[in-house]
């Protein structure tokens, strides 16, 4: 396995990465061996947090409204500083907020967070509604560059790019994101939503709002979800790796608790499991119900691929309900059945 290399090394490696090179326009041009050789100059990327975002990196990590996204993003951030500058783009609670989930109730005692953790919020009296998102990057950039900070937690999307369910606006606005991220060599981890879901299916690609134009953007993708079984239970799932394999799928998703130990509200490890004990049982009024909304979308010319992103459902499972509806000979799924749970999507990038 290949050692990592020092600072005066990684100096040395940029400086040969960029001689080696013809520049063409805006493009950097090699032979494919000088490629390979020039990149084993530079250090192997360090897994940042459980194999679920690397060095260098553009990682996202999204989930439906009051899971706790906050929580894990401020969890991830807090280990990470305590070895390397973090900065942490707040744009969903105020500092009263954040100071009171952080303080024991009882005690008054407030958590020590590392002191490499920065944390910014946007100041309502300087902000240009007209030139929002080019002034936000800018001055990301700006405050990382001031705290000598190389990973940044942006949370959330939303509130940077207004239309980041649009995948044309999303896809611009991420554009200019992972230029400045590249430029900078930046770790970056993007805190997004997902509209409603259907919670008796697995999490897949399709729920991210933005969907396939913003997914395609990250080098790694991980999802919180609700627990049928409990209301304080999460389960985290990862759906996209690039710097290695899937480490926690649909057969093997962390398990937490939301817990506030002492001073510090966490995600508190409890186990790994299988995603499907922690979906909702589908019930026989689920099944006629899905069954209707789903012959809806057929009758209104609705692709496949588009159903399934519009009702929160697994391209194979409308696949195979369009197929029913189709053919009156195709025995239907058993509206009785209950305990059954969505078949995954595999569509991968």
């Amino acid at each position: 396995m290949q050692r990592n290399l020092d600072p005066i090394q990684a100096i040395h490696a940029d400086i040969a990465l960029r001689t080696h090179g013809e520049e063409i326009g805006m493009f950097t041009v090699k032979t494919a061996n000088q490629t390979v050789s020039d990149a084993a100059l530079r250090p192997v990327p360090r897994d940042l947090f459980m194999g679920l975002w690397y060095e260098g990196e553009a990682a996202c990590l999204f989930a439906d409204s009051n899971l706790g996204k906050s929580i894990f993003a401020v969890q991830i951030a807090d280990y990470l500083a305590k070895e390397d500058p973090v900065l942490y783009v707040d744009c969903e609670l105020s500092d009263k907020q954040f100071q009171l989930r952080y303080t024991n109730e009882v005690t008054g005692k407030q958590h020590r967070f590392p002191a490499g953790l920065f944390r910014a919020e946007i100041n309502p009296a300087a902000f240009d509604s007209e030139h929002y998102e080019e002034q936000i990057l800018s001055q990301i950039e700006e405050i990382a560059e001031k705290k000598n900070c190389r990973a940044l937690i942006i949370d959330n999307i939303g509130y940077l790019c207004n239309a980041s369910d649009k995948s044309v606006d999303a896809g611009s606005f991420m554009v200019k994101l992972m230029s400045l991220k590249k430029r900078r060599g930046w770790s970056v981890l993007v805190i997004a939503h997902t509209p409603k879901r259907n919670l008796s299916s697995p999490i897949t690609q399709n729920d991210l709002a933005g969907s396939k134009r913003l997914y395609n953007y990250f080098d790694s993708v991980f999802a919180i979800g609700q627990s049928a079984r409990d209301a304080n239970v999460r389960y985290v799932k990862q759906l996209k790796a690039r710097s290695t394999e899937i480490l926690y799928g649909s057969a093997n998703v962390l398990v937490y608790e939301i817990a506030k130990a002492d001073d510090f509200l966490q995600f508190s490890f409890i186990d790994f499991g299988k995603e499907y004990e922690h979906l909702k049982e589908i019930g026989p009024d689920d099944v006629e119900l899905r069954r209707q909304r789903v012959q809806a979308m057929k009758e209104s010319g609705k692709s496949v691929r588009d159903a399934a992103t519009e009702l929160g459902m697994s391209k194979s499972t409308v696949g195979r309900i369009y197929k029913e509806l189709s053919c009156p000979t195709v025995p239907a799924s058993r509206p009785g059945t209950v305990g059954h749970h969505e078949e995954e999507s595999h569509d991968g990038d």
